[in-house]
């Protein structure tokens, strides 16, 4: 049941019990990520990580795509002549596509239509990823004569070396079927679906006994980049800890 919302202009907030959704909200730019929209998703994770009340995170876009990347008109003002802008704005976009999966709570991508660039960046970036049926992924920024630069990190490590070169070189765009053969899409459903069934997932997130939830994805992701003993031994540190954890 929706309980709350706390919508802006570009980004809609809104509770269902323990879950957050936030929607991007710039439909008739196809939820392009200008510098208002990024900086508004970045409060928003936050402060749905912040939030006691809240246990898990979907994000998706309003309308017909979940996000067609970097919006390219603000380009124009990106440049040599004003560094602090281009360096402030390539930060911001960092935070952006590291955030979610360095919130303790998990987030799950519900998406649709088309998730490019940095916006692929976002869909693949969260915990988990639901798809809709009429889903198209890719990364097609050398066509504009860009470089997929801060994408490029969570493309390598969801994708492997030479396929995510694939991607970037050839601008190859991937259906919802090749996502989840791939293991990057967890679900795909019909076009419309997307959010429902990210819903029952995250609800499922929220009956999970927090300090767990919160350990897991911690563990998850910090013995993702150790070397295997020593990411052995952070595992047993948390076994030892989680016996806490139970009631």
């Amino acid at each position: 049941m929706l309980t709350r919302d706390t919508s802006t202009d570009v980004l809609v907030t809104e509770d269902h019990g323990a879950v957050r959704v936030l929607r991007l909200n710039r439909p008739a730019k196809l939820n392009a990520l200008n510098t208002e929209l990024t900086a508004a998703l970045l409060a928003a994770l936050r402060a749905a990580d912040a939030d006691g009340a809240v246990r898990a995170v979907v994000l998706t876009g309003t309308g017909r795509a979940f996000c067609a990347g970097a919006d390219l008109t603000e380009f124009k003002d990106l440049t040599p002549d004003d560094q602090t802008a281009v360096v402030r704005r390539a930060e911001l976009t960092m935070r952006s596509q590291m955030l979610p999966q360095q919130l303790t709570k998990p987030v799950i991508s519900a998406v649709r239509g088309h998730a490019m660039g940095g916006g692929a960046g976002l869909a693949i970036g969260c915990d988990m990823m639901v798809a809709a049926s009429d889903t198209k992924l890719g990364y097609p920024e050398l066509r504009h004569s860009l470089v997929p630069a801060v994408v490029m990190t969570g493309l390598q490590r969801h994708f492997g070396r030479k396929f995510a070169f694939e991607l970037i070189s050839t601008g190859r765009i991937l259906s919802a079927a090749e996502l989840a053969e791939r293991g990057i899409a967890n679900r795909v459903v019909e076009p419309g679906a997307e959010v429902e069934a990210a819903l029952e997932i995250a609800a499922g997130w929220a009956e999970v006994n927090a300090d767990a939830m919160i350990a897991a994805k911690a563990l998850f992701y910090r013995v993702a980049d150790l070397p295997f003993e020593e990411a052995m031994r952070t595992g047993a540190d948390v076994n030892a800890i989680m016996r806490g954890f139970r009631p």
